[in-house]
């Protein structure tokens, strides 16, 4: 039995992929304010913890060699079994698991520290990558995304400012937020640099196994990695952070469940990403900040300020444009010379 057609599943993994998203959101906003909020001391312990999920799930995976993700697809799950990678191979993935752990701590810290701005700002993750991707790459973006660049950070810009009394405008917004979320945004941008050079070495690829594998490798080592700055950054605290996760079941359920969906809609995002073309990818990942952005300011009860609506609009609307400009040029040019 084969399941769903390709075509429903793909919908199905659309939709799993957002609420996945969603409520990671919603589980990691409650795990943070379950230790006490963004000043509790405790937000890269619960980033580690979450990745401790991430590699306790893979395990299992390995460990009864099926990955489930498909059964969202209604679809038969995929075997997975444990990859052939060499200790060299791991080595060499150390780059890459270092850059998606920093996004994944960093991201933790900026939507710990304001969950609708945090997302605004990550918006502005083009901007890292064209400046990652020009000087550490080789990658330079063309000179028509480059134009679309002042737009993310102009609405960027604008959602930072807030309407005094007397009518006039003043930066205002959450510094963590703010700060981490471009530190986030950082390490995406050398996240994709990395995987880039990692896949380019066939033998790795192929040792890997497929994605999945390389996926969980890389939550994995990130995981070990993330310990000892954990360790050195929040150590003192762990006695009191392990004293609540004995007791409290709302830390418990929620840090198991925001491991969980971080995994799952990674997956699902991968499964939807691979199979669409690059119009319909850059139209699901704009879609779905909004919806997140929307999700969230209804689970966490804080209303967009006008500012806010306005800017976080031509930050998402500069990214989408950015994503699609050479596309819709590269059309235009077949047509006319046709």
């Amino acid at each position: 039995m084969a399941g769903a057609p390709d075509n429903v599943a793909l919908l199905l993994f659309f939709v799993f992929w957002y609420a996945g998203n969603m409520k990671y959101n919603e589980y990691n906003t409650a795990a943070l304010n379950a230790v006490g909020g963004k000043t509790s001391g405790l937000t890269m312990t619960v980033a580690t913890m979450q990745l401790g999920v991430c590699a306790v799930y893979a395990f299992i995976m390995w460990a009864v060699k099926i990955n489930p993700a498909k059964l969202f697809g209604l679809q038969m799950p995929e075997k997975q079994s444990v990859p052939k990678s060499t200790q060299a191979d791991l080595i060499k993935s150390i780059p890459l698991a270092f850059c998606a752990a920093g996004a994944h701590a960093a991201t933790v810290f900026a939507l710990g520290g304001d969950p609708l701005f945090g997302q605004i700002v990550k918006s502005a993750e083009p901007v890292l990558a064209a400046v990652v991707g020009t000087i550490f790459y080789n990658k330079a973006p063309s000179f028509y995304k480059v134009c679309c660049l002042p737009i993310i950070v102009g609405g960027v810009a604008f959602a930072s400012l807030k309407k005094g009394d007397d009518g006039s405008y003043s930066l205002k917004f959450d510094t963590t937020a703010l700060v981490f979320g471009m530190l986030a945004n950082s390490f995406a941008a050398f996240k994709g640099g990395e995987n880039s050079k990692l896949l380019a070495d066939k033998g790795i690829a192929e040792r890997y196994g497929g994605v999945g594998n390389q996926f969980a490798v890389t939550q994995i080592v990130g995981f070990f990695i993330l310990l000892p700055i954990l360790y050195v950054t929040e150590g003192a605290m762990l006695p009191t952070f392990f004293e609540k996760l004995k007791t409290d079941s709302s830390l418990q359920f929620n840090l198991l469940m925001s491991g969980l969906c971080f995994y799952i809609y990674n997956e699902l995002a991968t499964y939807t990403l691979k199979v669409t073309g690059a119009v319909t990818a850059s139209v699901a990942n704009t879609a779905k900040r909004v919806i997140v952005m929307v999700y969230m300011a209804a689970v966490t009860g804080k209303v967009l300020t006008n500012e806010q609506k306005m800017g976080s609009a031509i930050a998402i609307c500069g990214v989408l444009l950015y994503s699609l400009i050479d596309d819709l040029l590269k059309g235009k040019k077949k047509a006319k010379s046709s």
